[in-house]
């Protein structure tokens, strides 16, 4: 173990060493396109932390390694510094593709935003006591931002214990979708027929956002094959490039610790400032309407992503447990409840950070702003050998299902989450 630290510790100093691409000169001409690699033996956050500040794109991760696309210059760099790259297949499968606009031959069980909208309306129709659908806002391009809501006697506002479901902040994780509208059609048809659903949704209000991040998605299979799309369609200010990692555009701790870019080139573009993005704008200001009566009725949240296979909690802007606002009671029930969800899933359990450093996040802000506990779930694969962000139509239904549990935890649980540990709550 002791040469395995010297090794990492001096990986951490060469790559301190090295100029950061975007300051280094290049000679004009025709750029090679970025591979995927695997570097392996990364078993600490920070030989993590420092790989992913190479400019980068992290794809996906775990605890002794991190799928990345790099330049060959990035590469090159990486390699300088004595890491070891492996490399994994092209970064966006390359099948038949049936139409501008359509998922490609293979794909063809996931939803468009057209879709998603037409599957959604006839899932309110089909239960108007206990589904109904509207919006919280629209993107960029003017798409309404989909809003579900899920409950016994949905057009009431009960004073319930609320729970919030988001999916596909990052447009090229389009299994999210399909996860939140499998929770969707999940409760809404289990409603009667279950009775552990019936029992919870009698109890809580479920509200679903299905694709916060609609235009980028439309975007990803605009041509009819898969474009590696992860930001928005947000034109940025005086330049050429477009769209805002709207992952790293939340307002609590943005920009401030070298885990997003403040490079408009850069995947994780955090924005011109934080709630830059329409969509974390409108999500935030809807999030701050459900404070009635001084009390937030959002008592828990998960928000998808794809891919990893692990579960997460705050904070991602600090290595530490604890921080301002989480106390280690609530780092505890964080940690306890989040491996409760994860021994139902196979996922790895672990704070954001432990992954890598990463700042103006949507769990970081609902835990800052408001307390409300939100976790973040990257969903299958583990890597880009068995699909990456594109695994195949038909593992959806697996995939999804594999979920149930742990959304149910989330459910249950809602009242008074510290109650996994055993702690209570005063009363709402």
């Amino acid at each position: 173990m002791r040469v395995r630290r010297v090794a990492v510790i001096a990986v951490l100093g060469m790559l301190a060493l090295v100029m950061p691409f975007s300051a280094a000169a290049a000679p004009a001409g025709p750029a090679t396109p970025p591979a995927a690699y695997r570097v392996p033996g990364l078993d600490s956050p920070a030989a993590r932390t420092a790989v992913a500040n190479q400019g980068v794109e992290v794809l996906g991760g775990g605890r002794d390694y991190l799928e990345v696309r790099a330049t060959p210059a990035q590469a090159d760099r990486l390699r300088a510094s004595g890491l070891q790259l492996e490399s994994l297949p092209a970064a966006a499968p390359l099948p038949a593709p049936v139409a501008p606009g359509h998922f490609p031959i293979g794909y063809q069980g996931y939803h468009t935003y057209s879709q998603l909208t037409a599957e959604l309306n006839s899932l309110a129709a089909a239960h108007p006591n206990q589904v109904e659908v509207s919006s919280y806002g629209k993107s960029v391009q003017g798409r309404s931002l989909l809003l579900v809501k899920i409950s016994d006697d949905v057009h009431t506002d009960k004073h319930e214990p609320e729970v919030l479901f988001s999916c596909a902040q990052h447009a090229r994780e389009h299994i999210t979708v399909e996860m939140c509208l499998h929770i969707v059609r999940r409760l809404a048809q289990g409603y009667g027929p279950d009775p552990a659903i019936t029992r919870l949704l009698k109890s809580r209000e479920v509200w679903v956002m299905p694709m916060a991040n609609p235009d980028g998605a439309e975007y990803d299979i605009s041509t009819g094959l898969f474009s590696m799309w992860r930001k928005n369609r947000q034109p940025t200010p005086e330049n050429s490039h477009v769209g805002t990692d709207l992952n790293r555009n939340w307002g609590d701790e943005w920009g401030c610790c070298d885990g997003s870019s403040s490079s408009p080139a850069s995947d994780t573009y955090h924005g011109a400032a934080p709630f830059s993005a329409p969509e974390t704008a409108q999500l935030r200001d809807w999030v701050n309407s459900r404070v009635i009566g001084g009390v937030q009725q959002i008592t828990a949240h998960i928000d998808f992503h794809s891919f990893s296979e692990l579960v997460l909690w705050p904070y991602g802007f600090t290595a530490s447990d604890t921080g301002p606002g989480l106390t280690k009671s609530d780092a505890d029930t964080f940690r306890k409840l989040g491996e409760q969800m994860a021994a139902t899933n196979g996922y790895t359990p672990e704070q954001s950070s432990q992954l890598y450093i990463n700042d103006g996040s949507i769990g970081d802000w609902m835990w800052a702003q408001h307390h409300i506990w939100s976790y973040t779930l990257e969903m299958y694969p583990t890597s880009m050998s068995q699909g990456g962000f594109y695994p195949p139509a038909s593992v959806i239904d697996r995939e999804t299902a594999r979920n149930d549990a742990a959304v149910d935890l989330l459910l249950n649980y809602a009242d008074c989450v510290p109650r996994v540990t055993g702690a209570h709550c005063t009363a709402r």
